[in-house]
């Protein structure tokens, strides 16, 4: 069995409402949607979203909406008319107008994208309507009840053999809409796939899978075949955003595999996303690279501080108190670094250096800023030798000076700080010395 998730991309228009019904209808396993709100069609398009927010705040401001949600409506009579369906939105758009003029909350419009997309999609491909505000359970402070939600979901399900279930949101036990905060539909159809224990969760998008590097920086960066769910989470947490890990954990949790696909290239593979991937299956020593701008690195020197115990909880203890999460801690015998983003640091700056000041007196303390980290991530580093000297030879071969190194136990990634000016450079060397090359 095979649950599908398709982006606001993939159901832009009627054109990419067609390729989706191929793709569902090209293998009889599809039994179940997830799809998102129709996004843009082209350059400086509107999200049928964003639309659906700009109604909440022309009501909250007593101005006229009518208009703006006369154009959302136009875009799915246009959509339902091109495919030449018989089926009519005006009941469900009626009585969205009434609910926001009755005070309905943000989360409760931006939902009604894929609610309205869901019923549209279940009727061209002749499946049921689930709405995910009957399964899909939040509590009263927003926060998805996972348990309860799978259970629902999975006795729900059990009685619709196809369906169409919008992502995005669900609703609290008194039927208050409620939306996710990030990863949208894509945690909804993580949630689906994990509640009928599907053979392979589809994510289908606007780019065939992971690129090893970003396109933007390497314009030929080659596509990723094989990735784990551990590579994943080090990739997503330095800045690759085709999927954030956070929003396939259900799935992950439940050893589905992730099989992230193109509606414009449906006979590409793709990306698949396992629990666990065999070293056969690495076609190069890294699996992907990625990285972040606006990190500072704040470097403490101190005599024989190894010998001085509970050094590092109190240099810790500085940022804490100031509420700076710290992402990284290399250290020496005589030296430690702490590496935070810019813009958490610039706002107790000298606060926290007074404070580091005053905890642990060092000998000495400096800032670095516009530091740069980039990962270079994978699971075939573990049994190549050299892998780490091969990275640093790229890099300084491009005359770019290292700021610092951070391995982690788990040996599948290395993640090194530049500065920002040397950000594009260093990914391409590394690209280089492990993928051309």
């Amino acid at each position: 069995m095979i649950v599908c998730k398709f982006g606001g991309s993939s159901l832009a228009d009627a054109g990419q409402f067609k390729k989706v019904h191929d793709i569902v209808k090209a293998n009889p396993d599809r039994h179940y949607v997830v799809p998102s709100a129709p996004g843009r069609r082209f350059a400086n398009d509107e999200k049928v979203t964003d639309l659906l927010y700009s109604c909440q705040r022309a009501a909250s401001a007593g101005a006229d909406f009518s208009g703006i949600l006369l154009r959302v409506q136009e875009r799915y009579d246009a959509i339902i008319r091109d495919l030449g369906l018989k089926l009519s939105l005006s009941r469900e758009f009626d009585t969205i107008a009434r609910q926001i003029r009755d005070g309905a909350g943000s989360e409760y419009c931006a939902s009604r994208g894929e609610y309205l997309n869901g019923i549209l999609l279940a009727a061209y491909l002749g499946f049921d309507f689930v709405d995910a505000a009957g399964v899909v359970r939040f509590d009263k402070n927003g926060l998805l009840m996972e348990d309860e939600t799978l259970r629902l979901l999975s006795d729900e399900l059990k009685n619709h053999t196809r369906a169409v279930i919008p992502g995005f949101y669900g609703a609290e036990d008194d039927g208050t809409v409620r939306t996710f905060s990030r990863g949208g539909s894509d945690i909804s159809g993580a949630l689906v796939a994990s509640s009928v224990n599907a053979d392979v969760y589809e994510n289908w998008t606007d780019v065939p899978g992971f690129c090893i590097a970003d396109p933007r920086i390497v314009p030929d960066a080659k596509y990723i075949p094989s990735i784990t769910y551990k590579e994943l989470r080090e990739l997503s947490y330095m800045g690759a955003t085709v999927l954030h890990e956070d929003a396939v954990f259900p799935v992950r949790k439940c050893g589905i595999p992730t099989n992230i696909r193109s509606t414009n290239d449906p006979q590409h593979p793709g990306t698949m996303i396992s629990v666990s991937a065999g070293l056969d299956s690495v076609q190069h020593t890294i699996t992907g690279i990625a990285g972040q701008k606006g990190f500072s690195i704040v470097h403490i020197e101190k005599d024989m501080m190894n010998s001085e115990l509970g050094f590092g909880r109190r240099v810790l203890q500085a940022f804490e108190e100031y509420a700076v999460n710290f992402e990284h801690l290399p250290t020496g015998i005589d030296t430690m670094s702490v590496v935070v983003r810019e813009s958490e640091l610039n706002r107790h700056r000298d606060e926290v250096i007074a404070r580091i000041e005053e905890l642990v007196h060092p000998d000495q303390i400096n800032v670095a800023d516009n530091i740069a980290l980039i990962a270079t991530v994978g699971r075939g580093m573990v049994r190549m030798f050299g892998t780490a000297a091969r990275l640093f030879t790229a890099i300084s071969s491009r005359g770019i000076s290292i700021r610092t190194i951070d391995q982690g136990s788990s040996e599948i990634s290395i993640i090194v700080g530049v500065d920002a000016a040397d950000f594009n450079s260093a990914i391409e060397a590394i690209y280089d010395a492990f993928v051309r090359t």
